[in-house]
């Protein structure tokens, strides 16, 4: 017999955790039905985690299409229409086929008298655990329509920062890709067939083009040993990763990146804002939001920081007094969180906060950007010029002996 790790939902739509004892993890889940949970995670202990976590609140469906269906329930619910018609109606004009089928059966949950939170919390590859928490907490106070349409604004403008930084990167990949490929095509191609008219003068070469002449015989006799060890660097990298210490390690060199790490922690500091103020203003209570806002900041430094925070939140001690004593929140978001808690407006100021640290981010986004563009060209230029010179210098020299 094995022990399971699970996580689910009560019958009133409160997490609960623990073990259980069974001898498969079907047979576990049988047990926590029996007990009237509904199972959103189950691990055998001792089983590998996975690695990977997601910025976002939801995983296996774009946020676009998340958020155009959180919109339209919305409406639907604001209209008064019984929830099992609104989900049957959803589920008819879904033209996503994972979406589509989700639903469908979400609404045979529903169809069987589950409240929506745990007809969603039962498909956790789609709604994460912010999304099932908030859907309760309005469940719990009467107004699911207002916490729909806060969900399907959050979604919507996460897409939409998602989508400028994607479309910032876009450039400068693609110009390190098409640079690449100029600079092998040169090394392997070009190179080699120039280099025979050298060979054949037995004159001496300038430094340079021996060592352009060095590379491109390893690239073209050895090209497989870079390959390898590109390989083996990432599964090395993945393999490491699996450990808790080591991703710590990397999450904290990341924030000290030049350049990257400030624009980092300014995107970690406006999710946690705004994250946290949508929670709290559907009425999560405020332990609650602060461990699914640890969750949503994959940044291990933030999780463990924030673990503590709720430890002395909870027994008794103020979100802005816990978070001064931390260099990773700055000055500006303490204040706000101090004046909110005073003036009992915490998630109007922590919108605010989570809305200044988004703009900084969009403008460092845009200067860096604007920055990144001439220095790519610029780095291209110097390396084809490199291969130029390497090749016209000898050419140079013979001139000069012949005349």
């Amino acid at each position: 017999m094995s022990t399971f790790r699970y996580k689910a939902y009560s019958a009133v739509g409160t997490a609960v955790s623990g073990t259980i004892e069974a001898d498969s993890e079907r047979q576990a889940l049988t047990q926590l039905k029996g007990k009237g949970l509904l199972p959103r995670e189950i691990r055998e202990e001792g089983a590998a985690e996975d690695v990977a976590t997601s910025f976002s609140f939801q995983r296996g469906i774009s946020s676009a299409d998340l958020s155009l269906f959180t919109r339209r329930l919305a409406t639907l619910v604001a209209s008064s229409v019984p929830l099992f018609e609104a989900m049957r109606s959803l589920y008819e004009q879904e033209e996503n086929g994972h979406l589509k089928r989700v639903l469908s059966r979400v609404s045979s949950r529903i169809a069987e008298g589950a409240a929506l939170s745990r007809a969603f919390a039962a498909e956790p590859k789609v709604f994460g655990e912010s999304y099932v928490s908030m859907v309760a907490a309005g469940e719990a106070g009467g107004a699911l329509e207002t916490v729909l349409e806060r969900l399907a604004d959050f979604l919507e403008e996460q897409d939409q920062v998602t989508s400028r930084v994607t479309s910032a990167l876009a450039y400068p990949i693609l110009m390190l890709f098409v640079g690449g490929g100029v600079m092998l095509f040169l090394l392997t191609v070009v190179i080699p067939k120039i280099v025979v008219i050298f060979e054949d003068s037995k004159a001496a070469l300038p430094l340079i083009t021996v060592m352009l002449i060095k590379i491109s015989h390893f690239l073209r006799g050895w090209w497989w040993i870079p390959v390898g060890l590109i390989i083996a660097a990432v599964l090395i990298y993945r393999k490491a990763m699996q450990r808790n210490d080591l991703r710590l390690r990397r999450d904290a060199l990341l924030l000290r990146l030049p350049l990257a790490g400030g624009m980092q922690q300014r995107l970690i500091l406006s999710r946690f804002a705004r994250v946290l103020s949508l929670l709290l203003s559907s009425g999560v209570p405020i332990i609650r939001a602060l461990e699914i806002t640890s969750e949503v900041l994959v940044n291990r430094v933030y999780q463990r920081f924030l673990r503590e925070v709720m430890e002395e939140v909870a027994q008794g001690g103020s979100l802005s007094g816990s978070l001064r004593k931390s260099p990773l929140f700055p000055s500006l978001l303490v204040h706000l969180a101090g004046v909110g808690e005073k003036s009992g407006t915490l998630e109007e100021m922590l919108l605010k906060a989570g809305t200044a640290y988004e703009r900084e981010f969009n403008t460092r986004l845009t200067r860096l950007m604007g920055l990144m563009e001439p220095l790519l060209v610029l780095g291209m230029g110097l390396a084809v010029g490199i291969v130029v010179l390497a090749v016209l210098l000898p050419i140079f020299e013979m001139n000069q002996l012949i005349r």
